[in-house]
């Protein structure tokens, strides 16, 4: 008995829908600083962008790496953050 499907399953690759909603979700955590959700509010607002794929990713990067390191953060947020730059780098190379 097989309890895998035939269809090719990455845990791994996410799309710039997935990772906007992820973002969604810290944006909308108010346990996380005013600062820091309104960088990842801007780094969603660039993923949603016209730009070529690779500019906004890249953009969406740069903005969430600057506050990656915030002292303020709660735990749980950098552990997601982490994993928002994980899939936008695989985006990226994608």
């Amino acid at each position: 008995m097989t309890f895998f499907s035939t269809k090719k399953v990455s845990t791994m690759a996410m799309n710039e829908k997935q990772v906007s909603e992820m973002l969604d979700v810290l944006v909308n955590d108010t346990t996380i600083p005013k600062n820091i959700r309104k960088a990842l509010s801007d780094a969603k607002e660039r993923l949603g962008g016209k730009d070529e794929l690779n500019v906004k990713v890249s953009a969406a990067v740069y903005l969430i790496e600057s506050i990656s390191d915030d002292i303020n953060m709660p735990p749980h947020a950098r552990t997601q953050i982490w994993s928002i730059l994980g899939a936008l780098e695989s985006i990226k190379q994608g």
